[in-house]
C-alpha cells in the first residue's frame, strides 16, 4: 500500500548543507535536468519545476552540455532569470571537449546557454582520452579567468580519483557526481569512505533510480510509518549519508514539492535496520556503476 507524500512548506532557510573543499557550504538537496529541454512542449513545466525549487530554497541546479544538446542549459537559464543570484550553477563538459582549448570553448558555450557570466561547479562528465592533467589545467585556467568558481568530476572511482588528486592543483576537486541510490550502493565500499575521509563530497544522481524506486513495494512499510511515499524515503535515505548531495531531476512541481519535503523525514535506526536488511550494502569492491 502506497502512503501519501508529505507535503512541503518554504524551506529556504532550513535546507540541510553540507560543505566543500573550499569551505562553501552547499544545499544536500539540488535540483537535477537530464531529459529536460528534449521537448519543448515540456518547456513550460521544466522551468516552473525550477522555479518552484528556488522558492522553496533547492538552489543547487545541475546541468549539463550533453543534457538535450544543450537544452538543458536553455531551460535552467529560463528558470534563473532574474534570481541567478540564488543559484549555486553546476554543469559538466563531455570528456570529448576536456583539451585546454576544447574546455575553454565548451565553458563559453555553456555560459552563453546558461545566460550567466560564471559557473559555480564545472565538472568533467567522465574519465576520457585526454590527459586528465590537461583537463586540470584548463580548469584552473577558467578559475583565473573567473568563468568557474570551482570544478570537480563525474563518474570517476576510487582509483581514477587518486591519480587526480597526486596531479599539481587535482586537490581543487570539490566533488565527485557519481550514481547511488538504495539499489546502487556500491560506492560504499572504499569511494565514499575514501572521499569522506578527504572531505569530498559525494553528488549524487538517480538517487530513486529514474523512478523506479518510487515503484518499489519493500519501501512500503517505511514510508507508511512517515507517511510519506517510497520516492521521498529513497531520497531521504541518499540525503542521510554524510557528504552526500542528492540532486532528482523533477520536472513537475508536485514532485519538487515532494523533493522538498524528504527534507524533513528523519529515518530511525529501525528503518536504517530494515533499509539495510532490504537493499543490502556491498560486501566487495564493484566497479562503478553509470546510467
Amino acid at each position: 500500500m502506497s502512503s501519501r507524500p508529505k507535503s512541503s512548506k518554504p524551506m529556504s532557510s532550513e535546507i540541510r548543507t553540507t560543505t566543500l573543499p573550499s569551505g562553501e557550504a552547499v544545499p544536500v538537496l539540488g535540483q537535477g535536468t537530464w531529459k529536460m529541454g528534449e521537448d519543448r512542449r515540456r518547456r513550460a513545466d521544466e522551468v516552473a519545476a525550477l522555479r518552484l525549487g528556488l522558492d522553496l530554497g533547492v538552489t543547487l541546479i545541475d546541468t549539463a552540455e550533453m543534457y538535450a544538446g544543450g537544452g538543458a542549459e536553455e531551460v535552467v537559464a529560463e528558470a534563473i532569470a532574474g534570481r541567478r543570484e540564488e543559484v549555486f550553477l553546476v554543469s559538466k563538459v563531455l570528456p570529448t571537449n576536456a583539451s585546454r582549448a576544447g574546455v575553454k570553448r565548451a565553458c563559453e558555450n555553456s555560459l552563453k546557454r546558461l545566460g550567466t557570466d560564471r559557473i559555480d561547479l564545472y565538472l568533467l562528465h567522465w574519465p576520457g582520452s585526454v590527459p586528465l592533467a590537461e583537463t586540470v589545467e584548463a580548469f584552473e585556467a577558467l578559475k583565473t579567468a573567473g568563468k568557474i568558481r570551482h570544478w570537480g568530476v563525474s563518474n570517476f572511482d576510487t582509483d581514477e580519483m587518486q591519480e587526480l588528486v597526486g596531479l599539481p592543483s587535482g586537490r581543487n576537486v570539490q566533488t565527485n557526481q557519481v550514481l547511488y541510490n538504495l539499489s546502487r550502493r556500491g560506492p560504499e565500499f572504499d569511494l565514499a569512505p575514501w572521499s569522506l575521509e578527504r572531505g569530498i563530497p559525494l553528488m549524487a544522481y538517480s538517487p530513486v533510480e529514474q523512478g523506479v524506486l518510487a515503484r518499489n513495494a519493500r519501501l512500503d512499510a517505511v514510508a507508511a510509518r512517515h507517511n510519506a511515499t517510497a520516492a521521498q524515503i529513497a531520497l531521504a535515505w541518499v540525503m542521510a549519508q554524510k557528504g552526500v548531495i542528492a540532486i532528482p531531476k523533477a520536472s513537475r512541481q508536485e514532485h519538487v514539492r515532494q523533493n522538498a519535503a524528504a527534507l524533513d523525514i528523519k529515518l530511525t535506526a529501525e528503518d536504517f535496520a530494515e533499509l539495510d536488511r532490504t537493499f543490502p550494502p556491498p560486501t566487495r569492491k564493484r566497479g562503478l556503476e553509470m546510467i
